[in-house]
């Protein structure tokens, strides 16, 4: 019989402020693994998500896409990338609030998991960052030390429930007695896999959802830099004028940087 509890967050726009691909873009740009145009349209994707949540079609093009253009990448220097950049992108766009429920569930001797659709590569060394115990992620298929382009798990919508099933089988944990944590109504699955689902800045469908089942309703909106010395306040707003903020300036940003790149002759991409 299961005993031990848990808990499992989701990352995006609930541990962290956007999109963990989206916020490892620059770094991957600067790398060479990306172009402009696919920066453009990360940051253009981000911000249509920020303003009207990630909905099925949405995602699945994101999907799509992430697939294509990582073929043939080198998952060490992926893994060197984020390593090498993971205090600068991350600290700044950690939520306070969620640092602090990660800390009263490990003090209460449960086993934190971050649970996301995004790549392992990126998600494994956010969860130590962060202080969970495990990371449950996207897993891509890899060849000669290379991506090919193919998934071989896509932890998304039942697919992290099922994960996250599979979790408790292996480390005895009681879902009935654990907590789920998420933002987005496409993790309705994993919600419900859990006694204690709770809406952390809920879309539109989510809040809708939460509050006809009773559940809990969380706003994050303090955002902290973490250092090894400790975590600092940067800012403290409410998470809807962030996302209202952050859309406009990604919007702008996006389309000001497309006129360049449609300036500039094709071979300079």
């Amino acid at each position: 019989m299961a005993t031990r509890s848990a808990a499992f967050f989701d990352l995006d726009r609930t541990v962290i402020a956007k999109a963990s691909i989206v916020a490892f873009s620059g770094p991957f740009y600067r790398e060479g693994l990306l172009s402009r145009r696919l920066v453009v349209h990360a940051l253009w994707r981000q911000a249509l998500f920020a303003r009207f949540g990630a909905h099925q079609t949405a995602v699945d093009r994101l999907r799509v896409l992430v697939q294509r253009l990582t073929e043939g990448w080198e998952q060490e220097r992926v893994r060197n990338v984020v390593a090498n950049t993971l205090a600068q992108v991350a600290g700044p766009i950690t939520y306070t609030e969620a640092l602090d429920l990660i800390a009263e569930h490990k003090g209460a001797g449960r086993r934190v998991y971050i649970v996301s659709a995004s790549p392992f590569e990126i998600v494994e060394p956010l969860a130590r960052y962060l202080g969970a115990e495990e990371a449950i992620a996207t897993r891509a298929a890899v060849r000669a030390g290379r991506y090919t382009g193919q998934l071989l798990r896509y932890t998304f919508g039942p697919e992290k429930a099922a994960a996250m099933r599979e979790a408790a089988e292996r480390d005895d944990l009681d879902l009935a007695e654990s907590w789920a944590y998420s933002d987005s109504a496409t993790d309705l699955p994993m919600l419900e896999a859990v006694g204690n689902p709770v809406a952390v800045n809920p879309d539109r469908a989510l809040r809708r959802i939460a509050r006809m089942r009773g559940w809990p309703i969380l706003e994050f909106s303090q955002l902290a830099v973490m250092t090894p010395s400790g975590r600092h306040p940067l800012r403290s707003l409410r998470s809807g004028l962030i996302g209202a903020i952050g859309a406009v300036v990604l919007a702008a940003l996006a389309l000001s940087v497309a006129f360049v790149v449609r300036r500039r002759p094709a071979s300079a991409l």
